[in-house]
Parts: structure tokens; sequence; C-alpha cells
């Protein structure tokens, strides 16, 4: 009886497995690519070129990714910003504060005061949707939700940094204000405002792609995914778009699963359908 050969998808994928795990489990040692490739038994090129397409990441990025996580772990702890800096395996303090920018949106120290420092301005206003909770801190808007309750969407955006100043703004109807509920009101195309999210590279690429989908059309997992030249990261995918937290202006309600069913949303699946309904009626 003649056996088949593994495919090569499984081939790449258990390469990608073994590499992860090793990443996983020398997080904090220096870990160059040829050294990852050496333990895999497999060129650099190839270990770079699979990893990157199956992941989403590079494995120099999934490696800083990794310790991006075990640093917020450490500093949540309590740790010292030196300890924690040593213990998640940067080489370097300059490296650290090079990645909290993007990563934790303020310096270490900052993150493990969890906040304290940090003012953030919002407001809620009744939109056709429910209520609206917009804020923002002085570089763009962070946050964009939608609920039944204001204290849930008050505690929502308290719950990544509780020690943050949280201010409720008295004038409600502010340009900036006004410009987010004429999005989710259907009232503007998109347009330029400024944000302040911290996100991975591979979830700003799919953000990205996000924006791009027409109003009055949908995309699928799977069709972001080979856009973005990752056709096996459909669930990093959907992941990412689970993470957006700017609802409407990175418009993660125009995905769609496959067979052609809503799928999850963040703030609601009524919301989702909702605002498709809305998009499919107005489209050109």
């Amino acid at each position: 009886m003649l056996t088949m050969p593994p495919r090569r998808t499984d081939t790449h994928l258990a390469l990608v497995e073994r590499v992860r795990e090793y990443i996983d489990q020398h997080a904090d040692e220096p870990l160059p690519l040829e050294r990852l490739a050496r333990e895999a038994d497999v060129s650099p090129a190839h270990l770079q070129r699979t990893f990157t397409r199956v992941v989403g990441l590079s494995p120099k990025r999934y490696q800083e990714q990794r310790r991006v996580g075990a640093l917020k772990s450490a500093l949540r702890e309590g740790r010292t910003v030196s300890s924690a800096t040593y213990e998640a395996g940067f080489a370097t303090g300059r490296r650290v504060y090079e990645t909290a920018d993007e990563a934790l949106g303020m310096t270490p120290g900052a993150y493990r005061r969890r906040g304290v420092g940090v003012t953030i301005h919002y407001t809620v206003v009744p939109v056709s949707l429910g209520l609206l909770l917009v804020a923002v801190t002085e570089r763009g808007i962070c946050s964009v939700s939608l609920g039944d309750s204001e204290t849930s969407l008050v505690e929502a955006l308290r719950a990544e940094l509780p020690a943050a100043k949280l201010e409720r703004t008295t004038d409600a109807r502010d340009r900036l204000v006004d410009s987010v509920v004429a999005h989710v009101e259907g009232n503007a195309r998109a347009g330029e405002l400024p944000l302040d999210l911290r996100a991975t590279a591979f979830q700003w690429q799919v953000w990205r792609a996000l924006q791009r989908i027409p109003e009055g059309a949908t995309r699928t997992y799977q069709e972001i995914a080979r856009e973005l030249g990752h056709p096996s990261a459909a669930r990093a995918v959907a992941r990412a778009c689970a993470s957006n937290r700017v609802a409407v202006l990175i418009p993660c309600h125009r995905v769609v699963r496959g067979d052609g069913g809503l799928g999850g949303y963040r703030w609601g699946v009524a919301r989702k359908a909702a605002l498709l309904a809305r998009e499919g009626a107005t489209a050109v």
C-alpha cells in the first residue's frame, strides 16, 4: 500500500510550530535568524519566507512581540523597569524604550504604574446604534466603542490602564466627536482622523486592508489574508479584527466568514448587521 507524502502546507506548518516553540523556550536569549535556521535544519531564507507567510510576522518580529508580552507581564507584577527589561530578554534599555512607544503607548515606567500620569478624555453620546463612546489622548482617538450602557463602556475603557486619569468632557459636541458620529451614522466618507492605537505590524496591515474595503462591500477573513500575502493566516486576520478598538473608523464590520455568515463583532452582531444593511443600501 502506498503512503502519500505529507502535504507541503503541513510540512510548513510543522516547521513553523517547531520554530515558534523554540523561540518561546529561549525568549530571553538572542535568537538571530541563522541560529533558528540551524536548529530547524533549513536555510535562513526558507525559514524567513515560510515563517512570515504562516504567522504574519517575521521571526524577528515574533520574538519582539513575545518579549513585549513578557515585559508587560513583569511590569504589571510590579517589577522595576530594569528588572522587567532584563527578564523579557531585551538586550538594552534603549531598545525597550524604542519598542515601548509602539507596543505600550507610553514609557515602561508609566505602564508599570498602570497608566498613572496618562490622561484620556472621553464622552458618550447617543446614536442610532445605541451609545457611542469616543476617547482621545493628546495624540488622537484611542477608542470608539458602541454599547447600551455608559457604565459598561467606561469600565471597558478603564480595563487596560486602570490607573489612567479618565476625564469626561463637558462639551460633547466638539468637532472631533462630531466627525466620529458622522462616520458611525453613515454621513461621512472615510477620511483621515487622528488615531492613537498601539498594535503589531501585522495588526496594522490588517487594519489598513479593512480601510480599503469600499462602503457597501465585504471581504472574508481568507480574502484579507490572501491580499496581505499570507493565505494561511485567516485566523490571525480574525484576531486582528477582534482587537480593533475604534468601531467603524477601522471597519472590521465589513469582514465576514467564508460561508457568508456575519461572524463575531466586538460591539454586537446586531450592530454589525445594521451597519452592513445601511452601507449596502447607500452604496453607489
